[in-house]
């Protein structure tokens, strides 16, 4: 380890989100980052060729961060790293079923590791991943000081793991910062997400089940826009802050699936078929991000057009393997 260097030690790495920001880390030879993930380290179509074989100053271990706290405070003590940013998060749609896992994973083991940094002195700062949901359905973009009104397990966890962080830096001055993003995708994004999943279908020919017609709103932001936000925020130290991240509008599922059957050329009332929607589901997610624009000079630069493009390029170069891994493909209708 070379002295001068900033270390960068990034929980649950193996996720689309943390590959766009190691991607930006590790092409700069003045940082040392090492990724932690709870499964193998992937092929090369999905970490966007970011591996430990291909370059030398990035290291991935896999190691669970609930069930494997000693191992990972240790990779910490080992390691000093400046800058930890949590991707980690136990997160599904539905969390009612092992509700306690959510908080084991998005609480406890957060609080762990950050009561084992009190007092490090190599540690510049601690940044959580937060979530866009722990403000609920929104008739107006949320703003980082409105009510939160979480709806789930996982959206309670998340809000509960973020206020804990907070009472550290009020009552210890830990240099810790929260980002709640909107919903975000990009290349590498897991098959079981609307946009891969459609694009992959549509490739395939495959019917793409449109839950509840696609009438709930969601913000979509590409992950090199998220990966810039966390880039600033880390050089701000402007510590104790929330940031709220993401685009000015909230789009359909509906309008999505459209966009990407259009630019696939395909019929839309051919490709998809209605399957009923999630009785939990918020109707819509909005984020306001005033804040980090006039406190941190970002904005989000890539249009959703775009953002799609970028998605079927990569599901293109990967079909076969991506089809090949997402066996479940073949079987439905």
């Amino acid at each position: 380890m070379k002295k001068n260097k900033k270390r960068y030690l990034i929980i649950g790495g193996a996720g689309v989100f943390a590959l766009h920001l190691i991607r930006r880390l590790v092409h700069n030879d003045n940082n040392e980052v090492i990724s932690l993930g709870r499964s193998p380290e992937k092929n090369d179509h999905f970490t966007l060729g970011i591996t430990s074989k291909n370059f030398n100053n990035y290291k991935y271990i896999q190691l669970h961060m609930t069930f494997e706290n000693d191992m990972l405070l240790e990779i910490i003590e080992n390691f000093k790293p400046n800058y930890i940013v949590n991707f980690a998060a136990l997160a599904y749609a539905t969390s009612w079923e092992k509700s306690y896992r959510y908080y084991d994973t998005n609480v406890t083991a957060v609080t762990k590791i950050c009561e084992y940094l009190y007092n490090k002195n190599y540690l510049e700062q601690f940044l959580q991943i937060g979530s866009s949901e722990i403000y609920g359905a929104t008739k107006k973009p949320a703003l980082e000081t409105d009510t939160p009104n979480p709806t789930s397990p996982y959206a309670v966890s998340k809000l509960s793991c973020d206020q804990h962080l907070l009472t550290l830096y009020n009552h210890l001055q830990f240099p810790v910062n929260i980002i709640r993003p909107c919903n975000c995708y990009g290349p590498t994004q897991l098959m079981y997400r609307i946009i891969p999943k459609a694009i992959l279908n549509g490739l395939n020919g495959i019917k793409f089940p449109l839950e509840g017609g696609g009438k709930a709103m969601k913000s979509f932001m590409h992950a090199d826009d998220l990966a810039t936000a966390i880039l600033k925020i880390l050089e701000s130290k402007r510590f104790g802050e929330i940031y709220n991240a993401g685009v000015d509008k909230p789009i359909t599922m509906k309008e999505i699936v459209k966009k990407i059957s259009y630019k696939l050329d395909l019929e839309f009332n051919d490709f998809v078929k209605i399957v009923p929607g999630r009785k939990t589901e918020d109707k819509i997610y909005w984020v306001n991000s005033n804040k980090i624009k006039k406190h941190l000079n970002w904005k989000p630069n890539i249009t959703f057009d775009e953002g799609l493009d970028d998605c079927i390029k990569w599901v293109r170069e990967h079909n076969h393997l991506l089809l090949q891994e997402n066996t479940s493909f073949k079987f439905k209708a």
